[in-house]
């Protein structure tokens, strides 16, 4: 399986996690000329961010622990852009959450859901 057919699937088993706890998906896959956002989700009044890590193997660290501060740059800035358009303010609850999947070829998948992982850098 390549690397982004391996990316969706974790992508899928998140978003079926989120919808298991009540988690309403808003978006999928939003990108704009700043990047990506995996998946965002309102849980209660809270939007939430979500950035999902699939791996096969932690020979370079678990799924999470990829979630550099570049990238944590970039997803505050599509998440600053995404409620500056969709809601017109910035005055709204929302929070980051990393979803991290490991899954060996032969076992079902780990899930770790990280509530409020990391603040904006804005």
């Amino acid at each position: 399986m390549s690397n982004k057919t391996f990316g969706s699937y974790g992508e899928s088993l998140a978003r079926k996690y989120l919808q298991d706890l009540g988690y309403q998906i808003l978006e999928e896959n939003f990108r704009n000329k700043l990047g990506e956002i995996d998946i965002i989700a309102r849980d209660g009044k809270t939007i939430c961010f979500v950035e999902v890590k699939t791996r096969q193997s932690t020979t370079q660290g678990q799924p999470y622990e990829s979630v550099t501060p570049w990238k944590i740059r970039k997803l505050s800035q599509m998440a600053t852009f995404y409620l500056k358009h969709k809601y017109k303010t910035l005055e709204i609850s929302s929070r980051f959450d990393v979803i991290s999947i490991f899954q060996e070829k032969t076992s079902p998948p780990a899930i770790k859901h990280i509530k409020n992982a990391f603040d904006s850098v804005f």
